[in-house]
């Protein structure tokens, strides 16, 4: 594959990213507030090939993992390719 081509496709998909998170924030502000939701959080950060993943419940963690496997794969299938 041309470089430039991937370089475009990694750009495009940051600036997506980043779309998607001002969406999502109008989104939550636009909503009624409720002092009785409980927000729950979570993520993943990446050091090498080994995922950390952090939750504020054991819910959000396991969807977490979730993501993370499937990062892990697909940054397995990529580097193969």
């Amino acid at each position: 594959m041309d470089l430039n081509i991937l370089f475009d496709i990694g750009f495009l998909l940051i600036f997506i990213g980043i779309i998607i998170l001002f969406v999502g924030m109008i989104r939550e502000a636009n909503k009624s507030s409720d002092r009785d939701q409980k927000t729950q959080v979570g993520g993943v950060i990446f050091i090498g090939p080994i995922p950390i993943v952090f939750g504020s419940s054991k819910g959000i963690a396991k969807w977490m993992l979730i993501v993370a496997i499937i990062l892990f794969i697909l940054m397995i299938i990529f580097y193969i390719l």
